[in-house]
């Protein structure tokens, strides 16, 4: 089965970016083949657990707002096409000791791109939003538009979509390898050889493995997040907690309403600096994982420490700048590479989606992609 068929692109990896270039390239009237190690809508990467956050001030720099912007439109128009809510308002905080990279970042974003924003002490946060409590000399940026992208249902409205619109996706077929020939691209699977003018890679946590320019450089890292049913649920409700980035002494932490599964949601950016292959990653939680998320709950949001809804391991591979990677091989414009996002890409999905399409088609992207060339990355470790 498979054995000699031929589209315009093959896109290997339908989570977050996959799914997305799929459906855009489909919609254009691309003959797409989606490829999928596991199920669609899996447990094993970078995008389940209900949802992620989406905001304009973005503090690890201002050259992603003009993409987030794009974001926020693809976002809404899937909603309409696939004909529900994907994209949800909440407000967001960035917030850290006065002048930490997060408060003061997001403060220079909202200013250099004229975003409407308040500055906020930590009294004046907590009297406005009574489920945040920050120590004195703590300051938050408060941006109206931010909030949260439902991740695994919008992986599925990509994946519908594309689709509606003819594309061919096969789940739980991994790719045993690839290789470019002067016809095009080859992908050989265990059920089949199949050819392409194009390729996309999008394979999130497998990238380092199967690109070898990025071996060494996109590295997996384990993640743990959290569900605590609060004491006082009422503050933590969708429309009274804004979502949110933490910086602290404890780590950075960030943080989710109400919404989807029981209980308020935590993380901890590089929870304890586990890397590693990323099928060797436990994606178990303990109760040390538990602990960690705990202590930014007792010291910053005291009234969601309550008992434990769930804990779900998951991935991040970062690459050293921490900023994307969203390019063509060097010498090869016929292979597209697509992320990792070392733990913020999720939000982008929708637009990187459209530029990976752009790219498969041979068009120039509207967006500078400078920031997220490869060779900034150097060598493979």
């Amino acid at each position: 089965m498979g054995a000699g068929q031929r589209y315009d692109v093959i896109v290997v990896g339908m989570g977050g970016m996959g799914s997305a270039a799929a459906y855009q390239l489909a919609r254009r009237g691309k003959r797409v083949l989606g490829l999928e190690r596991f199920d669609i809508g899996h447990s094993m990467g970078s995008s389940h657990g209900v949802n992620r956050i989406i905001r304009l001030a973005y503090f690890e720099h201002p050259d992603y707002v003009p993409l987030l912007r794009h974001a926020y439109r693809l976002w809404r128009e899937t909603e309409q096409a696939h004909g529900e809510q994907l994209l949800f308002i909440t407000g967001s905080i960035d917030a850290g000791p006065r002048g930490s990279r997060v408060a003061a970042g997001s403060l220079a974003s909202c200013i250099a791109h004229g975003l409407e924003h308040e500055e906020l002490t930590a009294g004046e946060l907590a009297r406005r939003f009574p489920g945040w409590r920050l120590p004195d000399g703590y300051s938050a940026v408060y941006q109206a538009e931010g909030g949260f992208v439902a991740s695994e249902r919008a992986i599925l409205a990509h994946v519908w979509l594309a689709l509606r619109h003819g594309a061919e996706i096969r789940a739980r077929e991994p790719v045993l390898d690839w290789s470019t020939t002067a016809e095009g691209v080859c992908v050989r699977t265990p059920q089949g050889t199949y050819h392409a003018e194009r390729l996309v890679l999008s394979a999130g946590a497998w990238m380092g493995e199967m690109v070898p320019a990025l071996a060494g450089k996109a590295v997996p890292e384990r993640q743990v997040i959290g569900w605590f049913w609060p004491k006082d649920p009422e503050l933590f409700a969708l429309d009274r907690f804004p979502v949110g980035n933490l910086l602290t002494e404890h780590g950075h932490f960030y943080v989710f309403p109400q919404w989807g599964m029981p209980g308020f949601k935590i993380g901890l950016y590089h929870h304890f600096n586990e890397t590693g292959a990323a099928d060797d990653l436990p994606r178990e939680a303990t109760a040390r994982d538990e602990e960690a998320l705990r202590t930014g709950i007792r010291h910053y949001f005291p009234a969601a420490d309550g008992p434990v809804m769930s804990l779900r391991g998951c991935l991040f591979t970062n690459t050293p700048d921490e900023h994307f990677v969203i390019d063509t091989l060097p010498g090869d414009p016929r292979v597209v590479v697509a992320s990792p996002c070392s733990g913020h890409g999720f939000k982008f999905a929708s637009a990187i989606g459209d530029i990976l399409a752009d790219l498969a088609c041979g068009a120039r992207p509207a967006f500078d992609l400078d920031l997220f060339k490869l060779d900034r990355l150097g060598k493979a470790a």
